[in-house]
């Protein structure tokens, strides 16, 4: 947990109880920063035999890792190789250069010893053929390049997730030292699908990793955005997770693809005075899907949808299954997509996982909390923070909603993933959580989140309840409570809400 964010948290959900109770200018493409093609490059390696010289489509370079995580200082080797369309690989010679932190003329990265993201960028000798890898330092966005590199190539998304055949925009800036954007001309390229001289990727119809590839026109300096196609059809951006619960599995508990009208099931809906509302066209893949509008007045709901099932001790809370159930474990996932102007983080709330253990009041006895984090740097990612309701054996300790004075705080965990960041913005993403309740006796509970199928932040050995076994999770809630208000008047955008008996993934 970052220092400031437990206080900042509890504060200011506090405040939410209250309600809930009940860079500069970028110049025009004509506008071209210096030219970059004589920089020093960082070194070249030749490793054996030369690769095929036809500039194509069906020939890229390939360097790995693609994304890699670092500490302040540590070093990571990295290599490149050249792939084509039958499968072969090729030895290559390849200028190294880095965003930030150093790189030698064998690959070996050196983070730099400020936070941020950086690339590390590999072009082919003598050619236009280019690939980066994505090395995010101390968790954090930000940081500047070092005095080796001037200017370089920026494509967004850098990482995107599609179902086959779907579609994903991308584009191209140049950015130099100072910070300043640069409006440029790119040549488009993929190692698989297909795209478009503006930047429009088409997934191919075969599930892998591909690449898509920004070249600076009549230059060497291009950049790389790695693409996941899924066997499944689903992942961010895929219209194949339209009508997905019409394929509903046997272990799912709830289901909401947003393209019935099912907002009746929830026990609570807060349509926010119209401004948390189901729409058409906004979902995956051009389905329906919840539009949530943000104001900029602090401690103002977004609207809610609050879902029960298992056992309730109420009846005002109605479940969407037989309600005789005690569930010890449950995943539950929500696609999340923020406009390309988002600004403000990942807006304070996204949902939670609780059990409703009172006749008369809304007392828990456990809450899996999936937020973002507090201020810069934190903003960009989010966290994982398990509480208990109990005491360590298990006793009951809260007496109404959300009662921090009464709550074990059993410390939270940062994503990996800058969700939130302008690379992320545009694109879908499937955020899952997995909240699963200690044995009595035991310190064995566990909670942990998955961004668009990878791990993003874990919590474990945890003793969320002591000995309580009353009543298990009966209750999920997908929330748009931003504390301090937003920035300016915006929206995002929620779509395939599912609550599940074991992992769900990102398709169906």
């Amino acid at each position: 947990m970052p220092p400031l964010f437990l206080p900042r948290v509890i504060a200011l959900a506090a405040l939410a109880l209250a309600a809930c109770d009940k860079t500069s200018t970028a110049p025009s493409d004509d506008v071209h920063p210096p030219d970059s093609s004589n920089e020093d490059a960082s070194g070249i390696i030749d490793t054996l035999a030369p690769a095929p010289r036809a500039v194509s489509s069906g020939f890229w370079i390939e360097v790995s890792p693609a994304t890699v995580s670092l500490a302040p200082g540590a070093t990571k080797q990295l290599t490149a190789i050249g792939r084509d369309q039958a499968g072969g690989k090729w030895s290559v010679s390849v200028a190294w250069r880095a965003t930030g932190g150093t790189i030698t003329p064998t690959g070996l990265y050196t983070a730099p010893s400020m936070n941020g993201t950086y690339r590390a960028i590999a072009t082919r000798v003598g050619d236009v053929q280019a690939d980066t890898s994505i090395i995010t330092v101390g968790g954090s966005s930000g940081g500047t390049p070092p005095s080796g590199v001037s200017f370089w190539v920026e494509l967004t998304p850098a990482t995107v997730s599609l179902g086959p055949g779907a579609v994903q925009q991308f584009s191209a800036r140049g950015k130099d030292r100072n910070g300043t954007s640069y409006g440029i001309r790119v040549v488009w390229r993929a190692s698989g699908g297909s795209t478009s001289a503006d930047g429009r990727y088409t997934a191919p119809s075969s599930p892998g990793s591909y690449r898509v590839i920004a070249t600076r026109e009549g230059d060497v300096i291009a950049d790389t955005a790695l693409v996941t196609v899924t066997a499944s059809g689903g992942g961010t951006g895929s219209g194949a997770l339209a009508n997905e619960c019409s394929r509903a599995r046997s272990e799912w508990i709830w289901c909401d693809d947003f393209e019935t009208d099912r907002l009746s099931r929830y026990f609570e809906y807060d349509n926010a005075g119209g401004r948390f509302t189901r729409q058409a066209g906004i979902g995956n893949g051009g389905s329906s899907a919840m539009r949530s509008v943000y104001t900029t007045t602090p401690q103002t709901s977004s609207g809610a949808l609050h879902l029960a099932f298992g056992r309730t001790p109420q009846a005002y809370f109605r479940t969407v299954d037989a309600g005789t159930a005690n569930y010890r474990e449950i995943y539950w996932r929500v696609f999340v997509r923020y406009p390309a102007g988002w600004q403000g983080g990942g807006a304070d709330k996204l949902s939670r996982a609780t059990s409703f253990v009172s006749g008369s009041s809304w007392a828990q006895a456990m809450i899996a909390h999936v937020w973002s984090g507090a201020d810069a740097p934190y903003s960009d990612y989010l966290y994982i923070d398990p509480a208990s309701g109990t005491n360590a054996a298990g006793a009951v300790l809260t007496t109404t909603y959300n009662d921090f004075s009464h709550l074990r705080w059993l410390g939270a965990a940062q994503g990996r993933t800058p969700l939130f960041s302008s690379a992320q913005r545009t694109a879908w993403h499937c955020v899952e959580a997995h909240a699963r309740l200690n044995a009595a006796g035991q310190s064995n509970g566990l909670f942990e989140l998955w961004v668009d199928g990878q791990p993003d932040a874990t919590r474990s050995g945890l003793n969320w309840v002591g000995n309580y076994s009353a009543y298990g999770i009966n209750a999920v809630f997908i929330e748009n409570y931003w504390n301090k208000g937003a920035p300016v008047v915006q929206e995002r955008y929620l779509d395939n809400f599912v609550v599940s008996r074991a992992r769900i993934g990102c398709g169906t």
